[in-house]
């Protein structure tokens, strides 16, 4: 029954294919046959996301795999205590990472609208109001101005019909309608014998047949299309595996290489066994996915207030990757309301003028204002009373009559002034509109359309005097303003009146032409310093819309875009392209861009290394959003289908806060980087301490329980002070991070290897004379060793500030946060040492002062082992200068 192309067939034939008549609709049974058929009007939204889902989204990360597994080593060889305090580590991360998502997901969610609509159907010869969830195929529909479509309607019959598609196709202007069918061929946006589901009728009347429901609608496929759509895992879930699966081949190489020499050595096997699980413990950096997880928790939070709602804690990193973003252009770069910007009258020699009343003095002004008296006339839209702005109707002629407000004209009172006695409709076929006033003993007739069309039929032009013939050379001149202005991405109209002494005339003879007005879907005020921002940041940005060319670029000007650097491509075309990165990356305009083709697109940018941000609002944009790195929605203006697609949803429908999230996750990068590379060079000093005392022989300076307590007590604790760091000046003027830098490059590794050898001599010299100078061995000397491995961690947070920064005062120096943890973990190093249940379960003894001492200085030692080329630096800079 169902047609392919409904839009190509003529309204007798489709009648006939699906069993009904026009002036009696469906019967009752059929109805339910057909419901029962088709089932019913309804479109899968996004299924809420579980609990359990949340929770095992936490879970599904390769350092909780590799802590997992080392509990599980601790507990096959009775290190309970040590495997009770991994378990806690994982519970600890799960739990702060499930409430940051959690909270973000019921807020996401929280946003869907749950309207349920009812639609005027024909049934058995009379016209009902019926769910739209109960439409079915062969229904007929009775649309008028101002319904929302529920179902793909083929027009059967109307009036000055017109839509809003903007949602479905990124045109903001309205889209004349007709029964006439189209060929075969035509493009979606192009389909002018049909509405789409999820679109809204701005003017005219008619009745449509129903010939798509459900997923069987344009709306359906897209969202089919969503599906389809699969995000790769984000940067930082990348960068994390790698730094995973690096720790896990050191971790078994240190462990087992340790153990066979130990059993080579004739030491105890099951003595090596659990001395390779104690290294296994010191090599896995138990806090860091307890500090990466905060630090991201921290940063969704900061956007949160920003009004930038995110899904997933990952989503704030993957934002200071992104190298290129794909924007939608209705509603995202632009208000998605129509304004009257220009207009050309024959008192200004035939040239274009910005409106505005105060610009146009003297008889221009007269003019303007006869001009705007047309407009608000012949014109069937209302304005929102309570403010002037806004309003039901058309967005054309909406904007015509906040003109006309903006210049004191009330469509109210000149209609009570002249009393509309006709309308002549808007239609397809003529492309204009009139109404019919009467004015004393005469009658005006306000005229409206295409300008090609109302040029045709005008006689005259008014000027400051009079009105004058209007001759070829004349006409000629105001075709080429038509298209001076179309070339600008103005919707352009002409208006013109007449008078007659009957409302009875033929409406569109014999007219006078006023002037033309060119409207235009303005550009948001912020998005221009926004895009300047990207730019500085290395960013791209480019116009991906389903609009015509010449508006997007357009729109690409305003906003401060490349426009003219390169061509334009339209959709039909893109399959053509070759997708090479420098393509792609010179193009700033993709036009006429249907759903399908903005998800390859998106794919395209991807498989050439690009970290792909793609904003939009409309269901055309949610396969893209789905499809990208980061998709983000507008909060406002998006539709459900949008904001269930993207990773973020801008609450105020801010372009800004996209250039906001970028900072702030180019912030986050780093301070992962920064509190990994702490973290790690700490963890490499207990992997050596321990090794090595092995290798050579020596007692354990330090034990396993006393390992977990320094990864998860003094390491944690500033690590996460080094993760609140809120970045320098400079950090939007650097490049995009290529996507392949690891999170730890060699740069880093050097630099932990470095430091851990340095922290791990401090040791090794403490126990030295600990256990010579002094005579201590066994509890005492271990605590000996234990205080200068943690006293050393909490100083070496000081040689993690950024080199280009001074010695004294710097990023670090100045966090409240680091002197915070400091002291906090002073705090708890005390405990761990005077009191006695905690010190018998660690294994350590009482601190005299003696031991103190030896401690304190052995851990100074580092910092100033590590800071002596940057002083000798700096000194022997100020000695040249």
């Amino acid at each position: 029954m169902l047609s392919e192309r409904p839009h190509s067939e003529p309204v007798d034939l489709l009648l006939r294919a699906y069993s009904v008549e026009m002036a009696i609709g469906l019967e009752p049974t059929e109805v339910q046959e057909r419901l029962a058929r088709f089932g019913p009007n309804l479109i899968e939204a996004g299924d809420a996301v579980s609990p359990f889902a949340i929770f095992r989204h936490q879970l599904a990360s390769p350092v909780v795999y590799l802590l997992t597994a080392a509990a599980f080593l601790a507990f096959l060889f009775g290190q309970h205590v040590e495997a009770m305090a991994v378990v806690a580590v994982l519970l600890i991360n799960t739990a702060i990472g499930y409430w940051a998502e959690y909270k973000a997901t019921r807020s996401m969610e929280a946003l869907r609208t749950l309207g349920h609509r009812s639609v005027r159907v024909l049934r058995e010869g009379h016209q009902r109001m019926v769910p739209a969830e109960q439409l079915v195929p062969g229904d007929v529909v009775v649309v008028e101005a101002g319904d929302v479509v529920s179902a793909d309607l083929r027009i059967l019959e109307g009036s000055g019909l017109a839509a809003n598609e903007s949602t479905l196709t990124g045109e903001s202007a309205p889209v004349d309608k007709s029964a006439l069918p189209v060929p075969p061929e035509t493009r979606l946006a192009e389909r002018s014998s049909m509405f789409f589901r999820g679109t809204a009728v701005t003017s005219g009347s008619g009745t449509g047949l129903v010939v798509g429901t459900g997923r069987r609608t344009a709306i359906g496929d897209i969202t089919q299309l969503v599906k389809q759509a699969r995000p790769a895992r984000s940067p930082l879930e990348k960068r994390l595996s790698k730094v995973a699966a690096q720790l896990v081949w050191l971790t078994m190489l240190l462990a087992l290489a340790v153990t066979v020499a130990g059993i080579a050595r004739d030491a105890d096997p099951f003595l090596m066994v659990t001395t390779g699980i104690a290294l296994a413990v010191a090599a896995i950096p138990e806090g860091l996915p307890i500090v990466a997880t905060l630090a991201l928790a921290q940063g969704m939070w900061r956007m949160a207030r920003q009004n930038a709602l995110l899904r997933q804690l990952s989503a704030v990193e993957t934002f200071g990757s992104v190298s290129v973003i794909l924007t939608d252009k209705t509603g995202t770069l632009t208000e998605n309301r129509m304004v009257l910007e220009s207009v050309c009258l024959p008192a200004m020699d035939l040239a274009p003028k910005n409106f505005t009343t105060e610009s146009l003095a003297g008889e221009e002004a007269g003019l303007l204002r006869d001009l705007l008296t047309v407009a608000a006339l012949c014109n069937c839209s209302e304005l929102d009373p309570g403010n002037g702005e806004g309003g039901v109707g058309d967005p054309l002629e909406i904007a015509l009559l906040e003109a006309a407000a903006s210049a004191g004209l009330s469509r109210e009172q000149l209609v009570d002034e002249q009393p509309q006695v006709r309308l002549s409709a808007f239609s397809a076929e003529t492309r204009m509109m009139a109404t019919v006033h009467r004015h004393g003993e005469t009658f005006t007739y306000a005229v409206k359309g295409g300008p090609e069309a109302v040029l045709a039929h005008c006689t005259a032009v008014r000027f400051r005097h009079d009105d004058r013939p209007l001759d070829d050379t004349m006409r000629g001149e105001w075709h080429e303003l038509v298209e001076e202005l179309g070339s600008e991405g103005m919707r352009v109209l002409a208006i013109a009146q007449k008078l007659a002494p009957s409302a009875d005339e033929e409406p569109y003879t014999n007219l006078t032409l006023l002037g033309l007005v060119g409207l235009r879907d303005p550009a948001r005020g912020d998005v221009a310093d926004a895009i300047a921002a990207c730019h500085s940041a290395g960013i791209d940005v480019a116009i991906v819309t389903g609009d015509h060319a010449v508006t997007a670029v357009s729109i690409g000007r305003q906003v401060g875009l490349p426009v003219d650097e390169s061509e334009p491509v339209e959709g039909r075309n893109l399959a053509r392209l070759d997708f090479d990165r420098d393509r792609l990356r010179a193009t700033k305009v993709f036009a006429r861009v249907d759903p399908g083709e903005k998800l390859a697109l998106v794919k395209a940018f991807q498989d050439s290394g690009d970290v792909v941000a793609m904003t939009g609002d409309g269901v055309n944009d949610a396969p893209a959003l789905r499809q990208a790195d980061i998709g983000v929605a507008m909060g406002k203006r998006g539709t459900d289908v949008a904001r269930e697609a993207a990773d973020m949803v801008l609450l105020d429908d801010a372009f800004t806060s996209i250039v906001a999230a970028i900072r702030e996750g180019r912030i986050i990068f780093e301070n992962i980087r920064r509190f990994a590379t702490y973290l790690l060079a700490c963890n490499l000093s207990e992997v050596l301490v321990v090794g090595l005392a092995v290798l050579i022989s020596l007692p354990l300076p330090i034990l396993p329980l006393q390992i977990l307590f320094l990864n998860l007590v003094t390491d944690v604790l500033p690590a996460f002070a080094l993760a609140t760091a809120k970045g320098d000046a400079s950090i939007m003027t650097r490049a995009p991070r290529p996507s392949s830098e690891p999170l730890l490059g060699l740069a880093q590794w050097r630099r932990i290897a470095l430091h851990g050898l340095v922290l791990t001599g401090a040791v090794f010299g403490a126990m030295g004379i600990a256990s010579n100078a002094m005579g201590l061995d066994g509890a005492p000397l271990v605590t000996v060793t234990f205080l200068t491995l943690a006293l050393s961690q909490l100083w070496h947070v000081f040689n993690l500030s950024s080199p280009r920064s001074g010695i004294v005062r710097n990023e670090v120096t100045r966090s409240p946060w680091i002197w915070a943890a400091l002291a906090v973990c002073g705090v708890l190093l005390c405990l761990a040492v005077y009191v006695p249940s905690l010190r018998l379960v660690l294994g350590l003894a009482r601190p005299d002062g003696q031991m103190w001492s030896v401690a304190i200085a052995a851990s100074l030692a580092p910092l100033l082992v590590i800071q002596l080329p940057r002083l000798l630096s700096a000194i022997t800079g100020r000695k040249q200068a």
